[in-house]
């Protein structure tokens, strides 16, 4: 069983006018098995709080605790984080120029394992998991992210995932910017990696449509900073016919 515990996480960042806290107090459980997805408006916290937690220096953690089967997070470097088991989709994937997919992953997996995979092995489970994918072979020819559709970089974060194996994934709006089709081939690759690994993923996102083909077991409702309701599936169904409206009334 792993298990990430989020408690009373406060984050601030820099600005002009000095600290502005972000994340005022932020608790949260996610264990093996269990998808967590969190909605709400702009500006709320989501995807502070998935910075947060991978370790970006642009966030100061000023309160609270993060840990992974009991192992301070917060205490770990980047690095440390994705050895330990954490893994980010990013929002916005950044470019790599120079280098390529099929070596990118492999670094990681050598990175993250502590010896580098079987060459042959390696090809295979590339090759398979590229396919699923929708992706062509000579996909992994290609420099990371250069002149990727936001669809091939989606898709190339879940394979990451999916190749990397970690023990919670954090989806930072994975759906942004994808077509129906690609929508339905990401979410199916998050779903093999729910169902065929019994991992835990936390999933922020805007709106409900990801949620269609990614059924979480806990919904939260994040609001200036911190979690103002939580459910179950039910209460994706309830943002979307009412909005964000009387959660936000209510923070303020």
């Amino acid at each position: 069983m792993s298990t990430l515990e989020i408690n009373d996480l406060h984050v601030s960042v820099e600005t002009e006018d000095g600290p502005k806290e972000i994340l005022k107090g932020v608790t949260l459980t996610i264990k093996d098995g269990e998808t967590h997805a969190i909605m709400g408006p702009n500006g709320s916290g989501k995807s502070t709080l998935a910075y947060s937690i991978a370790g970006h220096p642009k966030y100061t953690v000023t309160g609270g605790t993060v840990t992974l089967d009991g192992d301070d997070v917060l205490a770990m470097s980047v690095d440390e984080r994705a050895r330990a088991g954490l893994f980010l989709a990013m929002q916005y994937p950044v470019e790599v120029p120079g280098v390529s997919v099929s070596n990118f992953l492999r670094t990681a997996k050598t990175a993250i394992d502590g010896e580098a995979p079987k060459l042959r092995t390696w090809v295979k489970d590339v090759n398979a998991t590229l396919e699923k994918l929708d992706l062509d072979s000579s996909f992994g020819t290609r420099s990371v992210n250069e002149g990727f559709s936001g669809g091939e970089k989606k898709r190339h974060e879940i394979a990451q995932l999916e190749l990397l194996d970690p023990k919670v994934a954090i989806l930072d709006e994975t759906d942004s910017g994808l077509d129906i089709d690609a929508l339905k081939v990401v979410s199916d690759g998050v779903n093999r990696f729910i169902e065929d690994k019994n991992k835990g993923v936390l999933l922020i996102t805007h709106y409900t449509r990801i949620l269609r083909y990614i059924t979480p077991d806990f919904v939260h409702v994040f609001v200036n900073g911190k979690v103002a309701e939580s459910g179950g599936p039910d209460l994706a169904d309830e943002l979307e016919a009412n909005g964000y409206d009387k959660y936000v009334s209510a923070a303020v």
